[in-house]
């Protein structure tokens, strides 16, 4: 059975996005895109055999130049979760729509790999609810934006975490590795 682990940034009050990163203002936000958490993540996303997101956040992408049916990460299949976005699916990015639960399940029990929920948060709080997170990767970035988009939407997990890995870089972003342990 493959691995869903969601790998996300996320700031010390557990929003993955403030109000700069939903405007598509990089230069407004507080999260840090730069650093030497970057060059890591990008050689760790190749690890996922695919990335799962949100229309939402797929639609991130748009603001700095991607288009719909391409992909946000070069080499890696894409899902597209979404009921209202139009575009043709391709070999690299697949449009979902429907029960997005029901998918997922189906494309862990198919699947031995690694499987990456990149967001967004209500998408993550709907497979958290039905305990298909297997694994939380948090790249903490040192700051409080007070208001965004929640870590897992509107859902309010009530779980354990088990610490399997932790690094620290030098501009405050740390990254805790959890399995999640459902109770």
């Amino acid at each position: 059975m493959a691995s869903l682990i969601y790998h996300v940034a996320v700031s010390l009050d557990n929003f993955i996005a403030d109000q700069g990163i939903m405007d598509g203002n990089i230069e407004n936000t507080l999260f840090l895109f730069e650093g030497e958490h970057v060059p890591d993540f990008l050689s760790e996303i190749q690890e996922y055999d695919a990335v799962l997101m949100g229309a939402k956040t797929y639609e991130f992408g748009f603001k700095f130049g991607a288009k719909p049916g391409e992909p946000g990460y070069k080499g890696i299949k894409h899902y597209i979760f979404s009921n209202s976005m139009q575009f043709e699916s391709n070999a690299e990015v697949e449009l979902v729509k429907g029960d997005a639960i029901e998918f997922i399940t189906n494309l862990k029990q198919q699947g031995n790999g690694k499987l990456w929920l990149c967001g967004g948060g209500e998408l993550a709080g709907a497979l958290l609810a039905h305990q298909l997170i297997d694994q939380l990767v948090l790249k903490v970035n040192p700051v409080m934006v007070g208001e965004g988009i929640p870590l897992f939407g509107s859902v309010k997990p009530r779980l354990k975490l088990e610490l399997v890995d932790m690094k620290q870089y030098a501009n405050g972003v740390t990254k805790p590795t959890y399995n999640i342990v459902y109770i």
